[in-house]
């Protein structure tokens, strides 16, 4: 009986601090929703009767333009690197919403130019080139907006799939950047021209606050802390260490570390003061628990950054913001747990093996490779495995190059009960894909399903 009372007490603790954080996605989301609900109301009190196509069109242009006053706020908060949103949402998923968001905004301040432009021709019945040289020239603060829009389609444009994956990612992101100067230069035509401000001094502070508030929110978490902390932890290369064929891990040293509040499976963004490197800011994950003075993140030579980094020199000096990422041990919701790696994606996965919460027997890891050689941690994940009891499966290709596919089938050959498991799953998109649409298949539940893709 003791060993039994003993056996579920210890199973309710690992259940206790296995238990998710709730995700505050679809509050957020909410949140936005009744923002871009007060937006309309505020143009519906200040919209008089419409009668004829020419306010309809001039209706349109007020409404798209507050509209996309709104979502261009929403886009820059999405920049700003809000710990809240970057690691309860995940830095991916924020990422896509960023995107998104930002696709949304461009359609509306488009439609916002046309409509208006064009209700206003109609009203004094005069052409629409006529119109636009009135309204740039005449109306107040309207130069400033033509500049700050010119800026905002050139990011969407350059930040378009065809355009961006051509282009460096130093270029892309330095050239994203000019967002900033974008929205401030069309702020202001939007209280000096717009009905809904002119007579109205409550929706006026509003929109201040609005914009203040994100404005605050940009300049604390992209500049202020990352200030902050780089001073306090005063980070430095310490060793590059080989791992595998075209791998490396890089060991950075500092002061109380362990006080920077990472959690396994997440990541930083790095900059490393080097020729050549320290205009470029990547992510890249832990691949080890922090300790008091030193970190460790392992990376694949699969760029200009990352294979640069093999050749850093002991003393460089490693400027980082983070931590980042939600792919950590509070989204585990069942006490069994699956691991699937690929590539460099083992290195968040590795910090996830050895600190797991729960017994070793629980924990399984799967890793793909191409060969033997590329397993790369090999030799640190057995001795973890050993010493918790899990389990270290991998699966490499054949002499003949022939890929052991992930199905659902052999997953539930290697684990019956892979469908009462929670999955954490890292690698290249196409393993990512494949594996996801196997585990779907064996009965995994998609919120059982954890993955964080850096194709950002």
């Amino acid at each position: 009986m003791t060993t039994v009372t003993n056996s579920r007490t210890e199973r309710r603790e690992v259940m206790r601090r296995i238990r998710p954080r709730r995700s505050p996605a679809v509050p957020l989301s909410l949140l936005s929703w009744a923002g871009a609900a007060a937006v309309v109301t505020l143009w519906w009190r200040n919209t008089p009767n419409v009668v004829g196509d020419a306010a309809w069109l001039v209706g349109g242009g007020r409404l798209t333009g507050l509209l996309s006053g709104y979502s261009i706020a929403l886009v820059v908060l999405l920049m700003a690197r809000v710990p809240a949103l970057e690691r309860r949402v995940g830095s991916d998923r924020v990422a896509r919403w960023h995107a998104m968001s930002g696709r949304y905004t461009l359609c509306l301040v488009l439609a916002h130019i046309v409509l208006i432009i064009w209700g206003y021709a109609a009203q004094a019945r005069t052409g629409v080139v006529d119109q636009t040289v009135t309204v740039v020239t005449e109306y107040p603060d309207m130069v400033r907006a033509v500049i700050g829009t010119a800026l905002l389609l050139l990011v969407g444009l350059v930040s378009a799939g065809t355009v961006r994956r051509r282009m460096p990612y130093e270029a892309w992101y330095y050239l994203h950047l000019m967002t900033y100067a974008g929205v401030y230069l069309a702020f202001w035509h939007q209280l000096a021209a717009g009905a809904e401000f002119v007579a109205d001094e409550t929706a006026r502070t509003a929109w201040y606050a609005l914009y203040g508030t994100v404005t605050a929110a940009l300049v604390w978490f992209r500049v202020l802390v990352p200030v902050g902390l780089n001073l306090r932890h005063r980070m430095r290369v310490l060793a590059v260490v080989p791992e595998a064929p075209g791998m490396v891990s890089v060991v950075i040293g500092g002061r109380d570390l362990d006080r920077l509040g990472a959690e396994p499976g997440q990541f930083f963004r790095w900059r490393f003061l080097a020729p050549g490197l320290r205009w470029g800011s990547h992510p890249y994950s832990l691949s080890a628990p922090p300790q008091p003075e030193r970190l460790r993140i392992t990376v694949k030579a699969v760029g200009g950054h990352s294979s640069a980094l093999a050749a850093l020199e002991p003393g460089t000096r490693v400027w980082a913001e983070g931590p980042y990422g939600s792919m950590t041990p509070g989204r585990r919701s069942r006490s069994k747990v699956l691991l699937i790696a690929g590539g460099a994606g083992i290195t968040p996965l590795r910090a996830l093996f050895e600190t797991l919460p729960g017994r070793g027997g629980d924990i399984t890891l799967l890793y793909r490779a191409r060969s033997m050689e590329d397993l790369a941690l090999w030799d640190e994940l057995q001795r973890i495995a050993e010493e918790r009891g899990a389990r270290l499966l991998y699966a490499v290709n054949g002499p003949d190059g022939a890929r052991p596919e992930i199905t659902a089938e052999r997953l539930r050959t290697v684990l019956p009960d892979i469908d009462r498991h929670d999955v954490f799953l890292c690698g290249p998109p196409g393993l990512a894909e494949h594996a996801y649409a196997a585990l779907r298949e064996a009965g995994v539940p998609d919120r059982r399903i954890h993955h964080e893709s850096f194709e950002m």
